[in-house]
């Protein structure tokens, strides 16, 4: 019989890459989600059967329990980047992390990847960054030879990184950012999902691998490359750090205030992380080690981007268009 893997958040953004590539491979997938009724679009990544989206609440022993049973293998993808609800950082990234490798070790379960994030540190002010080396921490405790990726910030076709920035390029002649000269080297998703199941399917050294693509830039560089990518001239405009603050802070307070229905476009924490530059280190383990080649932006940008050109498909057309009349 094939093996099987529990993949906890399978049908998020990384998650669906890493879903995907390990039906490719011939793996049973359980996909382990809040809400399966959501997560069916999973099902055709694989054969009849062989991708099965399951109920899991990673809050909750018995849950967690239950779907990683007779898997051989757990790949925890779950993160957020902001507080909803029950689902604070603390108990999803800390104490949720924690609870997978920790019923991973009682089940005897060989193999374990944990997703993480460059910037992952106990000693930031940034309760995102603090509780996601919580998580690390307890992965490691509990299953010494668990696999830890850390990605730079993600980029792919669902992305809310990219696409979120060329959206806010419809609503006006300016693109406001915060930290504009903090340095990113942004990963193609699908070469995270790789790494991913490099680390299952093959003896990789146990460790912690920080994953970035071949590009580094500050975020101003990088909204200059989307620009040139969807056709769009913006004036890209610095927001110092402490206004930021007190606009996010009013962002929260308006969420709050309207249980949810107001976006809150940007938070405190995220804030503070938008000050630090998210780049792997000179002395990680990263791609090369895995023998992976990373994508380059220009390469996949385009694929996904050309919806927030001017006049989207059509853009190319009318191009050539002028070409013959000229």
């Amino acid at each position: 019989m094939s093996k099987l893997v529990t993949i906890y958040g399978g049908s998020g953004f990384v998650g669906r890459y890493i879903t995907r590539r390990m039906a490719k491979a011939g793996w049973r997938v359980r996909v382990a989600v809040r809400r399966p009724n959501e997560a069916m679009y999973v099902k055709p990544y694989g054969t009849v059967g062989q991708v099965e989206p399951v109920l899991c609440n990673i809050r909750d022993d018995t849950s967690v329990a239950q779907v990683m049973r007779g898997a051989d293998a757990v790949i925890n993808c779950v993160g957020i980047l902001a507080r909803n609800g029950k689902n604070t950082f603390e108990a999803v990234q800390a104490d949720g992390a924690t609870r997978v490798a920790r019923l991973a070790a009682e089940q005897g379960i060989a193999k374990m990847v944990h997703i993480s994030a460059i910037g992952a540190d106990a000693n930031s002010k940034s309760v995102y960054s603090h509780t996601k080396a919580q998580g690390e921490a307890g992965v490691q405790a509990h299953m010494p030879d668990a696999i830890i990726l850390r990605p730079s910030v993600v980029f792919g076709t669902e992305d809310e990184f990219f696409n979120r920035f060329a959206g806010m390029t419809r609503m006006g002649p300016v693109l406001p950012l915060v930290g504009a000269e903090t340095k990113f080297q942004p990963v193609h998703v699908d070469d995270v999902a790789k790494a991913a199941e490099l680390a299952v399917t093959t003896d990789v050294a146990v460790g912690v691998y920080e994953l970035g693509g071949p590009d580094v830039a500050s975020l101003r560089d990088l909204m200059g490359t989307m620009l040139g990518i969807i056709r769009r001239r913006r004036l890209v405009l610095n927001m110092p750090f402490f206004v930021a603050r007190i606009m996010a802070l009013f962002f929260e307070m308006g969420g709050k205030l309207t249980f949810g229905i107001a976006p809150v476009l940007v938070t405190r924490d995220q804030v503070k992380n938008l000050a630090i530059d998210n780049v792997v280190a000179d002395d990680a383990k990263g791609f090369a080690n895995l023998g992976i080649e990373p994508a380059a932006m220009q390469a996949i940008l385009p694929d996904y981007l050309w919806r927030f050109r001017p006049t989207g498909q059509y853009d190319a057309i009318k191009e050539s268009a002028k070409n013959l009349r000229a």
